[in-house]
């Protein structure tokens, strides 16, 4: 799998967009898909335009893929905190299972040998138990449309693959921070840059994240692999870390001091409800750990970044972001 070509769905989004930049570099061959969005400029060689994947012609989609040896897929709709459209569960099903089913169709047709679908962990639930980390064999307890569709989309995948020769293999992927990482981690950066005070200091959970790096290094393991890792597996960085001392290590990486305030959980809780933020906080309080070791067992990838470097280049990349803001006349934080 090696020399093969890799179509890559989702390439402008966060992951796509570094994991592409990754492949350049190591001179692996791909093709990368990224969604239309009005007139669409010059494209950089190996890019393609897709209007919706939920609806592309079957001989266009056939033509995407053609010559691939493997599929990675990471386009879908995201979680969305500030829901605005009027029925989400067509939306996600839409982004989320009619185009995995459609792609996962093509690629049997053209020949691939390898899908590699990017999930979540959000299909298992929202919470663990202390020391009792989610594991593959658990059931699934999805808890809101986002969680359904993606668990919906693994088993329209692992169906369409069964007595074919397409091996599918299903990421459960945690919480992903990074370069360019946006949504409630973008805001924990800005708030601990900014000198907030963040009443989180009573916090005693344990999360599991997976850092950009490792991240990579887990997709080009699957892709690598002698014998396709198939079925499902959790992929996270090698240690889990509470949320307060994630604030910590923030901190630390943007070089600022930290401020945590002691607020007892069951005080914090009753305030996020007053303020319609208890989705938010109970993220931030409840526990949320994977077990790692099937992954590990598959392909021998082990994590090679600590929590400390993938927060260094996260924090390197969030001062540029700050410096072109502040340049363009935006909104910043002070000047790091």
């Amino acid at each position: 799998m090696r020399d093969g070509l890799v179509v890559v769905t989702g390439a402008g989004g966060f992951i796509g967009h570094a994991l592409v930049a990754h492949f350049q570099e190591r001179g692996r061959l791909f093709r990368a898909l990224i969604r239309e969005h009005g007139p669409v400029a010059v494209l950089p060689a190996r890019h393609h335009s897709v209007a919706d994947l939920a609806s592309i012609a079957d001989n266009e989609l056939d033509a995407l893929l053609g010559g691939a040896t493997a599929v990675l897929h990471l386009a879908g709709r995201v979680h969305v905190m500030r829901e605005r459209a009027t029925d989400p569960e067509a939306e996600y099903r839409a982004a989320n299972v009619i185009a995995t089913k459609r792609l996962a169709q093509a690629a049997i047709r053209v020949g691939v040998e390898r899908f590699v679908f990017a999930s979540s962990v959000k299909v298992n639930g929202e919470r663990t138990r202390p020391g009792r980390p989610f594991r593959p064999d658990d059931p699934p307890a999805p808890h809101d449309a986002y969680a359904r569709s993606k668990l919906e989309a693994e088993r329209e995948l692992a169906g369409i693959c069964a007595g074919s020769s397409l091996a599918p293999v299903i990421l459960r992927l945690p919480l992903v921070y990074g370069a360019g990482v946006g949504g409630n981690f973008l805001t924990l950066l800005d708030e601990v840059a900014r000198g907030r005070a963040l009443p989180l200091g009573a916090v005693q959970n344990r999360r599991s994240l997976l850092g950009l790096g490792n991240l990579i290094d887990a997709i080009d393991a699957v892709l690598d692999a002698p014998v396709a890792a198939r079925g499902m597996h959790f992929v996270a960085d090698r240690e889990s870390v509470s949320v307060p001392d994630l604030v910590r290590a923030i901190a630390a990486a943007l070089r600022v001091p930290v401020r945590l305030r002691s607020m007892p959980v069951p005080l914090l809780k009753v305030a996020a409800m007053v303020m319609g933020r208890s989705a938010m906080v109970e993220r931030l309080v409840n526990s949320l750990e994977v077990d790692t070791s099937s992954f590990y067992a598959a392909t021998g990838w082990r994590p090679r970044h600590t929590l400390a470097e993938g927060l260094e280049a996260t924090a390197r990349w969030w001062r540029l972001r700050h410096s072109i803001r502040v340049k363009a006349g935006g909104r910043g934080t002070p000047a790091l």
